[in-house]
C-alpha cells in the first residue's frame, strides 16, 4: 500500500507512513461531493449512454465542482484541510461546553434561590434575622420575628432567648422571665428550654432562681440537667426530740460546695453566715436554715429545722426564813440559781415577770406578810411559787 500523502511504499500491518508519518487511511472519507457528482452523470446522460444536449448550467457547474474535489490534495493542502476539520470540531465542543456551563450556572443559581428562600423562611433563619436586628437596636422588627419564629416552633429555645433580650434592652426584667416561665408552664420537660432559663438567671445574676425553677420542672428535664441541682445540705441533729442542755449541730454537703446558714427564719443567701465550725443550739427554740452553693454560685433549696432545747425546771425557790413569828427584824432571802432570775410579790398575789425582781434581800416588814416567790430561766419558763407567811411582832 501506498501513502496517499507522500506515495512511498507502506509495509502491511503498519497504520502510518514512516516517511512523512500520515496515518494509513484505511476507511477512505467520505465525500457527499461525490455523490452529487455521480447523481449528476447519470443525469446528464440518456439511456442509450449518450450525453444530454439541454443539460442545466448549473448542474455542469456542480459537476465541474465535483470534479475538482476529485482532484488530488497535496500534502499541504491535506493537512491545513485536517486542522480546519480540527477546528471546526473544537470550536463546536466550546460551544457545546459553554452551553452546557449556562444551563448549568442557571440551575445553580435555581438551586441557590431555592435553598435561600427555604432558609431565609425556616425557624434557623427568622431567628438569624431577629438576632442581627436586635444587634442594630431594632427592637419591633426583633419582637416580630422572634414571635414569628416561635410560632414556627414553640420546643427549641433559641427565640425564647432572643424575646427575652428584646424585653432586657427595653429595661423589662420581669416580662424577660416571663418569656421562659409562660412557655415552660407547657412544656415541663423541655431540658433546652429550661437550660434557657437558667442560662438567663447565670447572666441577670440571680442564681437563686435557678433551684425554684428546676422544682417544677418534669422528671425527664430534671435527669437531663442533674447537673444544676445541688443536694441540700445534711444536718446532725434530729428536730423531732426536745433537748434538755445545749446541743452542737454539724452540717454537711457534698464536695465542692460551701454552706451558708441563718438562725432568724430567713432564707439564706452568699450574704449570709458561712458554715465553718458547729452551731450551739442553747436552751429554747432555734430555727437554722442552710444552703449549699457550688463554684458556679448556683445554690440548692433551703433545708430547715427548728430545735428546741428545754432545761429541767426548778420546783419552786428557797426562800429564807421560813413562816413563823419573829420579833426581831429579820432579811428575807432567795436562792437564785444560775440562768434564772426571781420575782416576788408580798401583797398575796402570784408573782410575774411583771413582777418586783429580786436583787438581794429584803427587810421584812412589821406585822403580817403573805411573801410569793417565782424563778424565771432565761427562756422565760417559771418555777413552782414558794409562799411563806410573816408575823413581825414589834417589842
Amino acid at each position: 500500500m501506498k501513502c496517499r500523502n507522500c506515495g512511498h511504499e507502506i509495509p502491511d500491518g503498519k497504520l502510518y507512513c514512516e516517511f512523512c508519518g500520515v496515518e494509513v487511511q484505511i476507511v477512505p472519507d467520505y465525500n457527499p461531493l461525490e455523490d452529487m457528482l455521480t447523481a449528476q452523470i447519470k443525469v446528464s446522460f440518456d439511456e442509450d449512454g449518450n450525453p444530454k444536449k439541454d443539460t442545466d448550467p448549473r448542474e455542469n457547474s456542480v459537476q465541474n465542482t465535483a470534479r475538482r474535489s476529485t482532484r488530488a490534495l497535496s500534502p499541504e493542502e491535506e493537512r491545513k484541510r485536517r486542522r480546519q476539520r480540527a477546528a471546526r470540531k473544537k470550536a463546536a465542543l466550546r460551544r457545546k461546553r459553554r452551553r452546557l456551563l449556562t444551563i448549568m450556572g442557571i440551575l445553580l443559581f435555581l438551586i441557590l434561590a431555592i435553598i435561600y428562600f427555604l432558609y431565609a423562611n425556616s425557624y434557623t433563619g427568622i431567628v438569624r434575622k431577629g438576632n442581627r436586628a436586635l444587634s442594630a437596636g431594632d427592637y419591633q422588627e426583633a419582637l416580630d420575628l422572634f414571635d414569628r419564629a416561635v410560632t414556627k416552633n414553640h420546643e427549641k429555645p433559641e427565640a425564647y432567648t432572643g424575646l427575652s433580650q428584646v424585653y432586657l434592652g427595653e429595661d423589662d426584667p420581669d416580662a424577660a422571665e416571663a418569656v421562659f416561665l409562660t412557655a415552660l408552664e407547657d412544656q415541663r420537660d423541655n431540658a433546652d428550654l429550661y437550660e434557657a432559663c437558667i442560662q438567663f438567671y447565670m447572666d441577670t445574676k440571680q442564681p437563686e432562681q435557678i433551684p425554684l425553677l428546676l422544682e417544677d420542672a418534669g422528671d425527664t428535664a430534671r435527669k437531663s440537667l442533674s447537673d444544676y441541682i445541688i443536694s441540700r445540705p445534711k444536718f446532725s441533729l434530729d428536730d423531732e426530740e426536745t433537748f434538755e442542755d445545749v446541743q452542737e449541730l454539724t452540717l454537711t454537703s457534698e464536695d465542692g460546695t460551701t454552706i451558708y446558714y441563718t438562725t432568724d427564719e430567713s432564707d439564706p443567701t452568699t450574704s449570709s453566715e458561712k458554715y465553718t465550725d458547729p452551731i450551739q443550739i442553747r436552751e429554747g427554740s432555734t430555727v437554722i436554715t442552710a444552703i449549699a452553693v457550688d463554684e458556679r454560685g448556683i445554690p440548692s433549696l433551703p433545708a430547715r429545722r427548728n430545735y428546741v432545747v428545754e432545761f429541767p425546771i426548778v420546783d419552786a425557790p428557797a426562800v429564807s426564813p421560813s413562816t413563823g413569828q419573829y420579833e426581831e427584824a429579820r432579811q428575807i432571802e432567795i436562792k437564785v440559781p444560775e440562768g434564772y432570775d426571781a420575782y416576788y410579790t408580798m401583797d398575796e398575789s402570784d408573782p410575774t415577770t411583771a413582777s418586783a425582781k429580786y436583787t438581794g434581800p429584803i427587810d421584812m416588814p412589821e406585822g403580817t406578810t403573805i411573801f410569793k416567790a417565782i424563778l424565771v430561766n432565761s427562756e422565760g419558763r417559771s418555777s413552782g411559787i414558794t409562799t411563806r407567811n410573816y408575823e413581825r411582832v414589834s417589842q
